[in-house]
């Protein structure tokens, strides 16, 4: 899947047109909050995933997203459900970690405690299966999109995007010291604070990169790869995805879209 076929995939043909300098910058000023106010870090990141899902199932299906079940997985605290639930989609967050679930205060009808190891929907009963940002922060994360995909029903979509451990945010609140090593950040990262970093390299935080996403999406029988960008990047830089090492340091988050089959 390179650049060329992206833009030109009637899949991306929406989202293509969203995604300008514009929309790079104003993303990274909030992105900026993460640490300091969450709710205006969430909020962004929540908005910004339901234009980009509602683009691509749009591109994908010609429909819009007003009564298509949306399985959200990781969904943690519930930043993405009202969002999702304006659009008119049926909203359903999987979260394994119940003090996550609570994290901050919201109450989110149909929250699903759950594994994305196994994920507790039957095959193909889904419209949409997507992640965001969580595949970095799972030891199998190839099981967790398989086991996206057979959720989907045949011909849905199943998007999967995740931050590339190269990239400057690669090792989270430990960056940048996780280009010397995940380990050595940590422990750099626990003398300064006192505490353990939340994503801890080697259990809640793991080297994954552009090229083992590109890999499985092409490899996998189960769904067919439509599409693969840069999520944060203006759509003249796209074409990063296609350049071996030089994705992994520079195109910071990959999207890989896949229809279920």
């Amino acid at each position: 899947m390179s650049y060329f076929r992206s833009r030109r995939s009637g899949v991306t043909r929406y989202f293509a047109k969203r995604a300008t300098l514009r929309r790079s910058v104003s993303l990274l000023k909030d992105f900026g909050h993460e640490q300091t106010a969450p709710d205006i870090f969430y909020g962004a990141l929540a908005r910004d995933s339901v234009e980009l899902i509602g683009d691509l199932y749009r591109g994908l299906t010609g429909d819009e997203l007003r009564d298509r079940v949306v399985v959200d997985v990781g969904g943690g605290p519930g930043y993405f459900a009202q969002v999702f639930l304006d659009s008119g989609a049926r909203y359903l967050p999987v979260e394994p970690d119940p003090s996550e679930m609570h994290a901050a205060g919201l109450q989110v009808h149909g929250s699903v405690r759950g594994s994305g190891m196994a994920l507790p929907f039957r095959n193909d009963s889904v419209d949409i299966c997507f992640s965001s940002n969580v595949a970095e922060h799972v030891r199998e994360p190839w099981t967790m999109a398989e086991e996206m995909l057979r959720v989907t029903k045949p011909g849905g979509l199943m998007v999967l995007s995740y931050t590339l451990w190269l990239s400057p945010f690669g090792g989270h609140e430990t960056r940048p010291w996780h280009y010397v090593g995940g380990r050595y950040a940590a422990e750099r990262y626990r003398r300064k604070h006192g505490r353990d970093p939340k994503n801890l390299f080697g259990e809640s935080l793991f080297d994954i990169g552009a090229a083992d996403g590109l890999r499985w999406a092409r490899s996998t029988s189960n769904g067919d790869l439509l599409a693969a960008f840069p999520r944060y990047h203006p759509r003249w830089a796209w074409w990063l995805i296609d350049i071996p090492f030089v994705r992994e340091l520079l195109a910071s988050n990959l999207v890989v879209v896949l229809r279920a089959s």
